[in-house]
């Protein structure tokens, strides 16, 4: 039967569109992309195939599941099958150098950021830019390796600690660190924009006076083991009512050009009113809480698109659809 296929390696992410899909009745089902085999002389089943491959994935003892999803999806396109956040969207999920050099080719503005392989060569990275910075990893989600660091003493102090870790999520999955320049805004907060279709759906502001860990998910752990942000009290999470921004535009041709079907793009907000994108997420997750209070429903949102390309695909063959948005 055909169906919405989801790849993902996080069943307790997956629960909310489950839910969506039992109640608009789209038949689906799930790729557990952690190990096993893909024959690669077969035929995919028909269907759409819905990415939501995690860079954290590493975190939760999925070490290899971006690499297997990155060949199933080979895969998938080579026979011509329609891909909601294929090939592209997988790159720019696990590298955020990859992300801010395609928000640029977009006139999208993205932090001052020097990447650096090896710590011994951080301390130069951070005094060309300035103090304070951000520390974090190429490769991360969830909040992985986010440090504000005011200082080069405090430098210092943070990279005894991360070399002395034993915690190895401590270091960049693949190697990379970013040094960026700390963007200072006037409240502690950020913001992040979803899109849906490829399309503007609502934007949400996110507390950060508590820390950098800012996955939404309802379910989820964080490096030291605490409870994930999302479950904190509803104001650290609030959906803005009647948002817009001038950016929009630019933000969908990027994903358009990009083919990220569903994702988020977060960005921070300078005292003189400058926007600065400094994450694009493809495996965008949403507080229920934030949503309730709001009237919106960004699973809902994602289950209705992809069982209208699931019709679509039904009635005409999916090779002209294979980077469907």
């Amino acid at each position: 039967m055909t169906q919405v296929h989801v790849i993902h390696e996080n069943t307790a992410w997956i629960e909310p569109l489950r839910r969506e899909f039992a109640a608009i009745g789209t038949p689906y089902s799930e790729m557990f992309l952690d190990r096993g085999m893909l024959n690669l002389n077969a035929p995919p089943p028909p269907g759409v195939f819905y990415n939501r491959m995690s860079a954290s994935s590493h975190t939760r003892g999925h070490t290899y599941a971006p690499e297997y999803a990155a060949a199933v999806i080979e895969w998938l396109e080579r026979h011509g099958r329609t891909v909601v956040n294929g090939r592209r969207a997988l790159q720019l999920e696990v590298s955020k150098v990859a992300q801010y050099q395609a928000l640029d080719a977009f006139n999208i503005p993205t932090p001052a950021t020097i990447a650096v392989v090896g710590t011994e060569n951080i301390p130069a990275a951070a005094a060309e830019l300035g103090f304070p910075v951000i520390l974090k990893h190429n490769r991360a989600g969830k909040g992985l390796g986010v440090r504000l660091v005011l200082s080069a003493p405090a430098l210092q102090q943070a990279l005894a600690q991360i070399d002395g870790a034993n915690d190895e999520n401590s270091q960049p999955r693949d190697g990379i660190w970013l040094v960026q320049r700390y963007i200072a805004t006037p409240q502690p907060c950020i913001t992040r924009a979803e899109f849906v279709g490829g399309k503007f759906l609502y934007a949400v502001r996110v507390d950060t006076s508590e820390g950098f860990e800012l996955c939404p998910a309802d379910v989820c752990q964080i490096p030291d083991g605490s409870v994930c942000p999302a479950v904190a009290p509803s104001a650290k999470f609030q959906v803005l009512q009647g948002f817009t921004h001038p950016l929009i535009p630019r933000w969908e041709a990027f994903l358009a050009a990009n083919n990220i079907g569903i994702g988020a793009i977060e960005f921070a907000t300078d005292a003189d009113g400058q926007a600065w994108c400094y994450d694009v997420n493809t495996n965008t997750n949403y507080n229920p809480e934030a949503e309730q209070k709001a009237g919106v429903s960004g699973m809902g949102a994602i289950a209705r698109h992809l069982t209208a390309l699931l019709r679509r695909n039904h009635f005409t063959g999916s090779a002209e659809y294979a980077y469907a948005a």
